[in-house]
């Protein structure tokens, strides 16, 4: 069996992450690295955050802070953010560490000694009043494609164009707000991604499996022609440009572009889990060291995706060194705050810590990967959420588990009950939960997650359907053996449910385990089949009575959070 290397696109260190970054790339990737690991696969889940840049320079001026300081205590943040959620990392690194900038450089020295990057003189935007050369989001103005006036130098927000700090109209600098800029010749070093064109798009038509969206974002920038990028910038902040630890002559105060360094902390990240941790690294990345047999799986929202079938690819398969290419990449689409942005700034939206302070982690890992934006951008709203967490979790999943549990204590005690034999209600429950457990399975492999979670939604009513039809407090009356054997049924049920729901909302799954008193570790193995599932507990198994696992949100919940979080 393959062994699984899971990267999600890695957060950006400026300040916590909303609901649409984390739907949008981690929580997806950790509930295939839960799925896959209950599958009994090798598997190793790296993430780490992306620490280069100039808005990490700004965010930390406007902390008042030095940016080391910074970055390591937003990284903090962000690690105990993740934790929370449960977010499964096996390794969370930074960029900003030493094996990064050790790979960084070496993939460079790697480039220019095949003719893949070259110096050149631009002209680039100079604040005077700041005595300074203004990269990327050090410049904002007018963008030339949509007119939008508070566009960055990389990237519009408005219509979401890439950009150069010299295509922008009345530009103007971020840091002191002046307008006295001017163009000046500086040098920079470029990837001439334009060579590796026919091989990038050979590599691209060659991974068939992609999902649409992967793909058509990947023939976009590929019909309209790669274009050669430059991988330096004038800062302090970031990857030295220096090969062998020697810097590169007059580039002693510059560093590599971030989206140069970002993609290459996979693997830097990948080598700090393996120091720690006493294990190799290479057998993941290097094909020459084993990793022929690693399955690579990159998840990330839509904007991140032209950075990783061209750039990070031009970088890796430019070297001609053996390295892991990734096999599948799964794109998502944007979440909206009732159909606008998320926005700190301007209080709209809500953020990973705020969510926590809100409500346990399940209502929302359900939620957003239930409704994740696979084939479309898809609008959170608080109604919509409230909707769901209310039907789906309280009175489907909740409500089985709470009905036969109580049920069973009261007419059989706290132990479950041995005797009585399934009949042919159990049968057809478990001929109908062997189609939708393998339906379930697949598409969790093939990351369609809406449709996973509306199979297991489907598994959970199943369940509650089963008890109706079984109707154990009106059998019970008549035939007691035929109400135990029921029973018995609906108690291995909540097992099942467990164990199927363990990749989604693992806090709760492991509540129904406990209620067993079942190790998850050892009792969340995925089932083979319905009718073993459904035969684990035999009888006379001691069972505590949960407390509720899910409590309805109600419309004053609503309002109250509506005006905390600006809804529209």
């Amino acid at each position: 069996m393959a062994r699984i290397l899971i990267t999600s696109a890695l957060p950006y260190i400026n300040g916590i992450k909303h609901l649409g970054n984390l739907v949008g790339s981690m929580l997806p990737a950790d509930v295939y690295a839960r799925f896959q690991r209950q599958r009994g696969r090798e598997v190793l889940f790296i993430c780490a955050t992306d620490e280069h840049g100039t808005p990490a320079e700004l965010a930390a001026r406007a902390a008042g802070q030095n940016v080391r300081d910074y970055c390591r205590e937003q990284h903090d943040i962000q690690a105990s953010a993740a934790d929370a959620f449960g977010l499964s990392f096996d390794y969370f690194g930074r960029s900003s560490n030493a094996p990064n900038h050790k790979l960084t450089q070496h993939f460079a020295k790697v480039l220019e000694d095949k003719g893949l990057i070259e110096e050149r003189t631009d002209k680039q935007v100079y604040s005077v009043e700041d005595q300074r050369f203004l990269p990327d989001r050090y410049v904002e103005g007018t963008c030339p494609h949509c007119g939008y006036e508070k566009a960055r130098g990389d990237q519009c927000d408005n219509c979401g164009r890439l950009l150069d700090p010299t295509d922008l109209k009345n530009p103007y600098s971020s840091i002191s707000g002046s307008h006295n800029v001017e163009l000046r010749e500086t040098a920079h070093l470029y990837l001439l991604q334009a060579q590796m064109q026919d091989r990038i798009g050979a590599w691209v038509e060659k991974n068939d499996n992609w999902p649409t969206l992967t793909k058509s974002i990947a023939r976009k920038w590929l019909k309209e022609g790669l274009r050669d990028r430059s991988i330096t910038r004038d800062l302090k902040w970031g990857v030295p440009v220096a090969y062998e630890g020697t810097p590169r002559p007059g580039f002693e105060n510059k560093v590599f572009y971030v989206w140069f360094d970002a993609p290459i902390a996979y693997i830097a990240a990948t080598e700090e889990w393996a120091i720690a941790n006493d294990e190799n690294w290479e057998r993941w990345w290097r094909t020459d060291k084993g990793a022929d047999d690693v399955k690579y799986v990159q998840v990330m929202g839509k904007d991140n995706v032209a950075f990783h079938t061209v750039s990070f690819p031009a970088t890796i398969l430019g070297s001609d060194e053996p390295w892991k290419t990734v096999d599948a990449l799964k794109a998502l689409n944007w979440l909206t705050w009732y159909g606008g942005k998320f926005s700190t700034s301007e209080n709209r939206g809500i953020f990973m810590d705020q969510a926590l302070d809100i409500l346990p982690p399940d209502y929302w890992r359900w939620h957003l990967m239930a409704n994740a934006p696979e084939s479309d951008d898809a609008s959170f709203t608080l109604e919509h959420f409230a909707s769901v967490v209310n039907k789906d979790l309280a009175d489907v999943l909740g409500n089985f588990v709470n009905r036969i549990t109580r049920f069973c204590n009261a007419r059989f005690g706290s132990a479950t009950p041995g005797e009585g034999a399934y009949g042919e209600p159990e049968n057809a429950l478990i001929q109908e939960l062997d189609g939708r457990i393998s339906a379930y399975a697949q598409y969790l492999e093939e990351m369609e997650f809406r449709k996973a979670f509306n199979e297991l939604r489907a598994i959970w009513v199943a369940g509650n359907e089963y008890l109706q039809i079984a109707a154990p407090w009106t059998t019970i009356k008549e035939d007691k053996a035929r109400a135990a054997a029921s029973v018995r049924c609906g108690l291995n049920l909540i097992l099942l449910f467990a164990t199927l729901s363990r990749p989604v909302i693992p806090f709760t799954a492991d509540k129904m385990f406990a209620i067993f008193g079942i190790d998850p570790d050892d009792g969340a193995k995925w089932p083979t089949g319905a009718a073993d599932a459904l035969s684990a507990l035999k009888g006379d198994e001691p069972f505590t009575l949960p407390e509720v696992l899910f409590a309805k949100i109600e419309d004053d919940q609503i309002d109250e959070w509506r005006g905390r979080f600006g809804a529209a």
